[in-house]
């Protein structure tokens, strides 16, 4: 079942009426109505599309996921498509969640393409404010942005953390790479799925504080120029780390390198030390008979002494990370 409201002159006289009563309501300039949906079919979205005037391409974008966030603009009314995002710290995994807004004179008419939104935040926000009620459906459009704007600061907030913590990794003594390829990588396409929902949210706050659309008044004026502005500082902070996450692939990519040059040059000089008997005991070895020469004893010593070095020399390289 739909969530509804209905405020009348900044005050909420109804709430969990049915759809059927929306026209009755909204015979009355003064009220204000407020319907969500979750994931609904275009049957349910087409009672209220006929009552409210919206158009079909609006209806169509309501109902099909991955919109892209945008505000478009219709003769009767304005069609708004923005995402909510979660950030779990554990496995470095961004969520978002969409939803669609019909804005008109008198309605806000909410569609959440999945249960992840959480609608009962907004309506505590809007609880909180009822003192800004009287703004009608700016004051209701306020609420769910300020809800979706804070939940990507927090995301992002979230995700600059475990950057930081990648970031100490990178210079531990005992770096363990595959797992800092695994982490960097989640937090990277996180990282990208964040920024792709909060960017664009500039451009809709900005269209919504348009005059001509007559959303905002003046009393909500101030208070959307507050989104607006949290809107800036995410969308800043996302870029920020976007090239941190950057210089961190980078300076892994370099100690690696300067750790595979102190490797060689270890291995070089073990090399060089085996070389010099080697060649020595090559030389002799032609003609200077040696304990077990022309023996069968001689030849399984000299078997025994190559593997046990062979192998020491193996588990020391493996030992120091080496090999």
């Amino acid at each position: 079942m739909p969530q509804t409201r209905a405020y009348r002159d900044g005050v909420l006289v109804a709430e969990d009426f049915p759809v059927a009563e929306v026209s009755d309501l909204l015979a009355d300039v003064n009220t204000t109505v407020w319907l969500d949906f979750c994931q609904p079919s275009e049957a349910d979205l087409a009672a209220i599309s006929e009552e409210l005037g919206l158009h079909a391409l609006a209806v169509e974008d309501a109902i099909h996921e991955h919109q892209r966030p945008k505000l478009d603009r219709y003769r009767s009314h304005s069609f708004l498509t923005g995402y909510s995002v979660r950030f779990d710290p554990d496995d470095g995994v961004a969520v978002a969640s969409e939803i669609a807004v019909f804005v008109t004179a008198n309605a806000l008419v909410t569609v959440r393409k999945d249960d992840g939104f959480d609608i009962d935040a907004v309506v505590r926000r809007w609880d909180n404010e009822s003192d800004l009620a009287k703004s009608g459906t700016g004051f209701l459009l306020h609420g769910l942005l300020d809800h979706i704007i804070d939940g990507h600061f927090e995301a992002v907030q979230a995700l600059d953390e475990q950057i930081e913590n990648l970031e100490d990794l990178v210079f531990d003594e005992q770096p363990q790479f595959a797992a800092m390829q695994r982490r960097s990588l989640r937090l990277r396409k996180s990282l990208v799925k964040i920024r792709r929902v909060v960017l664009p949210m500039r451009e809709v706050v900005n269209a919504v504080m348009r005059r001509d659309l007559g959303i905002v008044d003046d009393a909500m004026q101030p208070y959307f120029q507050d989104v607006y502005d949290h809107v800036l500082r995410a969308s800043e902070w996302t870029e920020s780390l976007r090239d941190l996450v950057t210089t961190i692939r980078e300076t892994q990519l370099n100690i690696q390198g300067n750790r595979l040059n102190i490797i060689m040059k270890k291995v070089t000089s073990w090399a060089a030390i085996i070389a010099v008997p080697t060649a020595v005991t090559g030389f002799y070895g032609q003609n200077v008979p040696y304990p077990g020469f022309q023996s069968v004893t001689g030849f399984w010593v000299s078997t025994a002494v190559i593997l046990v070095l062979s192998a020491g020399l193996f588990a020391l390289f493996r030992k120091r990370d080496w090999l």
